[in-house]
């Protein structure tokens, strides 16, 4: 197993990956001296396969699980679903030395992480991601939020979890179109951060996409290290943490013009990416070949890279409940592989232009 400290100042947590971690959660868990109960939010199908072996481990502390049921995917990331999880809290008398614990994909942890955050102004919170992108991604860094309609993560805070266990068996159980989703998130790293991740992908997938253990735990592992470095430099996303939303700003916006219920995270992001590319070689700031690079890199994973976009005013549109909009869209964009930089007055006429070029009507 490999252990990563994320080092944020007054509360570094570890990130454990490996195989069969689940199984042993208690033995990798900090210290929580006056919690009783511990509790469990999961969609059906996580439970159903997780929660058991989870909550075994769990009594070796002396702790009860109390599983919460939350909807599958995006469905769990509304205030209706985050009321009804403080409800329940409520009322089976949850103390503020209690433990919330996130176990599932990413919306299952921002929705259960902003609950945490919140419920009596705060309590102990573990992430248990069992997909891809939570593992490598969502699960590391402390934000928490849930979605409005008129867009993405738009309700939340930044509060750290006090522990993340990523058990990468669990992603033996995904199907296809899950982990090819979370490849996207693993591409954006390689593509900004890590050099040498994005060799190894690109010379030789194989070990990868079968899902070999060894090499997932390597995967996860050099993803984590790369954010918890991020992470630890910005936490609250005012300078360097930027650069890992690469590819999320049309991502984002294609989620949110889908109602949350069309395209995966990483299928949205993998489209940004290529947009993102193509964008910096019409502005010059990258060499012709890096869009036609990054849609091969995707392609090999098994991720589209075009195709199905709403009409460009549409995408301008909700462009402009992106976080990161400032005056104006800001966009995340690559000088070269691994030099990523924040760009700010990229021209409407511009994006509207590439836009049309991959398929938006005008």
């Amino acid at each position: 197993m490999v252990r990563v400290t994320v080092p944020i100042p007054g509360r570094s947590y570890d990130v454990v990956v490996g195989a069969g971690v689940i199984a042993h959660a208690a033995e990798h868990l900090p210290e929580f001296p006056m919690a009783a109960t511990a509790f469990v939010v999961a969609d059906h199908g996580v439970a159903e396969r997780w929660f058991e072996p989870l909550a075994d481990s769990l009594t070796g502390r002396g702790w009860s699980a109390v599983p919460l049921a939350v909807p599958p995917g995006e469905e769990a990331k509304t205030l209706q679903v985050y009321g009804s999880l403080l409800h329940q809290l409520a009322t089976q008398e949850a103390h503020r030395d209690d433990v919330v614990i996130a176990l599932g994909g990413g919306a299952t942890g921002d929705v259960a992480g902003f609950v945490a955050a919140t419920y009596m102004r705060g309590v102990p919170f573990v992430q248990v991601p069992t997909t891809l992108t939570a593992q490598v991604d969502a699960a590391i860094g402390g934000k928490t939020a849930v979605n409005l309609p008129e867009g993405k993560n738009l309700v939340g805070t930044f509060s750290q979890p006090r522990a993340v266990l990523a058990d990468v068996e669990a992603l033996n159980t995904l199907h296809d179109r899950d982990f090819r989703s979370g490849l996207a998130e693993v591409a954006k790293y390689g593509l900004t951060l890590d050099l040498e991740l994005l060799e190894t992908l690109e010379r030789d997938p194989a070990r990868v996409l079968a899902r070999e253990p060894a090499a997932l735990e390597i995967l996860v592992a050099r993803c984590v290290r790369a954010k918890a470095a991020t992470v630890a430099r910005d936490e609250r996303d005012a300078g360097a943490r930027l650069i890992l939303n690469y590819g999320h700003t049309l991502g984002h916006a294609l989620e949110r013009l889908d109602a949350f219920g069309g395209r995966s995270h990483g299928e949205a992001i993998a489209i940004g990416m290529v947009f993102g590319a193509r964008l910096a070689e019409a502005r010059g700031l990258a060499r012709t070949g890096l869009g036609s690079r990054t849609a091969r890199l995707l392609s090999s994973l098994g991720l589209e890279t075009d195709g199905g976009l709403p009409p460009a005013g549409e995408i301008v549109g909700a462009f402009r409940l992106d976080k990161k909009y400032h005056g104006g869209v800001r966009f995340v964009l690559l000088r070269d592989v691994g030099q990523p930089v924040v760009v700010d007055d990229v021209p409407e006429s511009q994006v509207r232009e590439i836009l049309e070029d991959m398929g938006a009507a005008a």
